[in-house]
C-alpha cells in the first residue's frame, strides 16, 4: 500500500508539472464569434511584467487559427500596445503570410484547420514592470473576414 501511495504521488506531481507553463511565457487565444472576424471586434490581451522580467528579452507572436476555406494568402492586422502608466497607444501594422502558391498553408494543420504563430517582434524588452495591454484588429478589405476561428498572442522569453 505504501508503494502505491508513493507511485500515486509521483504521477500526480508529474502531471502537475507537465501542465504548468514554463517561466517567462504567456499565451492566450480568443475564439471569434461565428468563425469570422468583424472589423469592430478587437480582442485585447493583458499581461503583467514583474520587476525581474524587465531584465529579459522576449519574442512576440500573433497566433491565427483558420480553416482551409480562408480566401487569402495573408492577413493584415493592426496591433496596438499600451505600456503601464501610459495613456498613449503605439500602433503597428503587420502583413502576416499564411500561405504561398507553391507550398500552400504555412502553419500546422489537422484536417481543414490550420494554426500559425507568426513572429512580430524578436528580442524585444518590456522596460517597465506592470500591466501591458495588446489589442488586435483585422484591417482587410473583407469585413467580416470569414473562416478565422481564433486569434491570439504568444510571448516567450527569447533564448
Amino acid at each position: 500500500m505504501k508503494n502505491f501511495l508513493v507511485l500515486l504521488l509521483a504521477v500526480t506531481a508529474f502531471q502537475w508539472t507537465a501542465c504548468t507553463r514554463p517561466d517567462g511565457m504567456y499565451e492566450k487565444d480568443i475564439p471569434l464569434p461565428g468563425q469570422q472576424w468583424a472589423g469592430n471586434f478587437r480582442p485585447t490581451f493583458t499581461f503583467d511584467i514583474s520587476d525581474k522580467d524587465t531584465a529579459y528579452r522576449y519574442t512576440v507572436f500573433i497566433v491565427i487559427r483558420h480553416t482551409d476555406a480562408y480566401n487569402y494568402n495573408n492577413i493584415w492586422i493592426r496591433g496596438s500596445i499600451r505600456q503601464p502608466g501610459d495613456s498613449v497607444v503605439r500602433n503597428d501594422r503587420y502583413d502576416l503570410l499564411l500561405a504561398t502558391n507553391d507550398k500552400g498553408w504555412l502553419g500546422t494543420g489537422m484536417e481543414d484547420i490550420y494554426e500559425q504563430r507568426v513572429v512580430i517582434q524578436q528580442s524585444t524588452k518590456f522596460s517597465r514592470p506592470g500591466e501591458y495591454s495588446f489589442a488586435l484588429e483585422q484591417v482587410m478589405r473583407e469585413d467580416p473576414l470569414k473562416h478565422i476561428l481564433n486569434v491570439g498572442v504568444r510571448i516567450e522569453r527569447a533564448p
